[in-house]
């Protein structure tokens, strides 16, 4: 006991909902890990990428389970609750995309080589995966704000939430630029990649700001008006992005309306230019929706540590 009186752990990180989702999650990593290094196996590209999303997040969750449950996040410079939904929703993503890509290229109906229990064992890591998913899932959801709260950091809702789906879209197109995409070949092209990196780096620095609480750097406007005056010029960027790549990439007098038949399969620039456009317009589509919510809230964040919970 403190001189307080009171415990030295925080016992609502362990006996809480919001506790229970973040053990189990450090539950769903371990088992997953394990299984995968024990037994189940990865390779290539795929499986680096898998294992290094599923130890990021287990590291992750360690951090932040022991910082809550030993109450030292106070001695950080952050918004504690604000840097927790961020790290929750971004682990979703990870996790989501990890739960489909394991399954899809090492999981077979029929037993591989190495016999039955190699199968058994990736079966059963993309069942923990899934779990995972719905453990980080239940933190968004729990941390995520409510309609008539008054206190709200602006990573909790709609809007800060869609910030991290964004830099996670946008870090698929990079990956899909850097495959033998031909970006570099016409100037149009080149200016698309710039708006890419451009709004990815103010969505980037908006989420930064919000988590370290430095929500009042910006002097001559308000944050929540910073915020909406970014998003619009994202989504004109975006937009003219979702048509000047398109164009160039799959107009007869540029580019390939179609897979050209002598492209190697998973070598192949032209399906990196369609991973290109779809995200742009997916990302284009949860820009537009961030403008719209943002004119919907307001909030206040936090300029350093807070000790609410769920």
């Amino acid at each position: 006991m403190d001189s307080h009186g009171g415990p030295y752990l925080n016992m609502r990180a362990l006996c809480s909902p919001l506790g229970a989702a973040r053990l189990c999650q450090l539950a769903m990593g371990c088992s997953v890990i394990a299984m995968v290094i024990h037994s189940a196996g990865y390779s290539g590209s795929q499986g680096v990428f898998c294992m290094a999303a599923w130890c990021f997040c287990f590291g992750m969750s360690v951090l932040v389970f022991f910082l809550d449950a030993t109450r030292l996040y106070s001695c950080l410079p952050i918004s504690w609750d604000n840097l927790t939904v961020t790290c929750a929703a971004f682990a979703t993503l990870m996790y989501v995309t990890a739960s489909v890509v394991y399954p899809l290229f090492f999981v077979r109906s029929e037993c591989p080589y190495a016999g039955c229990d190699v199968r058994n064992f990736r079966i059963a890591v993309t069942v923990c995966s899934i779990l995972g998913t719905l453990a980080y899932g239940a933190e968004v959801a729990l941390c995520r704000a409510r309609p008539g709260q008054t206190m709200v950091g602006y990573m909790a809702t709609v809007s800060g939430l869609l910030k991290v789906v964004q830099g996670f879209v946008a870090c698929i197109i990079f990956g899909a630029l850097a495959n033998r995409s031909e970006y570099t070949r016409y100037g149009a092209t080149i200016y698309c990649v710039v708006v890419y990196a451009f709004c990815f780096a103010v969505t980037t620095l908006v989420v930064i700001m919000t988590v370290c609480g430095r929500t009042k750097a910006v002097r001559c406007m308000s944050f929540d008006r910073f915020v909406v005056v970014c998003t619009l010029l994202e989504v004109l960027l975006y937009l003219s992005a979702s048509v000047v790549w398109p164009v160039f990439c799959f107009d007869t007098k540029y580019g390939s309306p179609g897979r050209p038949s002598s492209c190697p399969q998973g070598r192949c620039p032209w399906d990196s230019k369609v991973v290109v456009a779809v995200f742009s317009f997916v990302n284009f589509g949860l820009y537009v929706a961030d403008l719209v919510y943002s004119q919907r809230i307001r909030f206040v964040s936090s300029h350093g540590p807070t000790n609410s919970r769920v």
